[in-house]
């Protein structure tokens, strides 16, 4: 550790380091098979996740070089292209979501109604 840089930042610069790694660690596990491979064995919904979540990948690290290029990335279109992969990123959450959510048996809710209301005759 430097003397002069604050115990700090160097915690923030180690675990930017630590994020970094990981980052390249899922690139070269993604690269190691080919999208088309990869897609194939995925459904339609599931690809959806995949290129945006890639998109958003790819965006946020040109999100990053423009700021350590001293560009405001708050005033890129790149920051319009970041919000429309959010957007779909939650529409397919919603999408992925209700798939997920318990299904209502209108016959077994039916009778279950009937036998409250009419009481059951034991």
């Amino acid at each position: 550790m430097n003397k002069d840089m604050p115990a700090e930042i160097h915690e923030y610069l180690s675990a930017f380091e630590n994020s970094i790694g990981a980052v390249d660690d899922m690139l070269v596990t993604m690269m190691s098979v080919s999208g088309n491979e990869l897609l194939q064995k995925l459904d339609p919904l599931e690809q959806a996740e995949v290129d945006l979540i890639s998109a958003y990948m790819l965006n946020s690290m040109f999100w990053v070089c423009l700021a350590t290029h001293g560009v405001n990335p708050k005033e890129h279109p790149g920051k319009q292209e970041l919000e429309r992969i959010r957007v779909d990123m939650n529409r397919v959450k919603e999408i992925t979501d209700q798939e997920k959510a318990a299904k209502l048996d209108r016959r077994a809710a039916s009778r279950f109604i009937k036998k409250s209301l009419l009481g059951t005759k034991t």
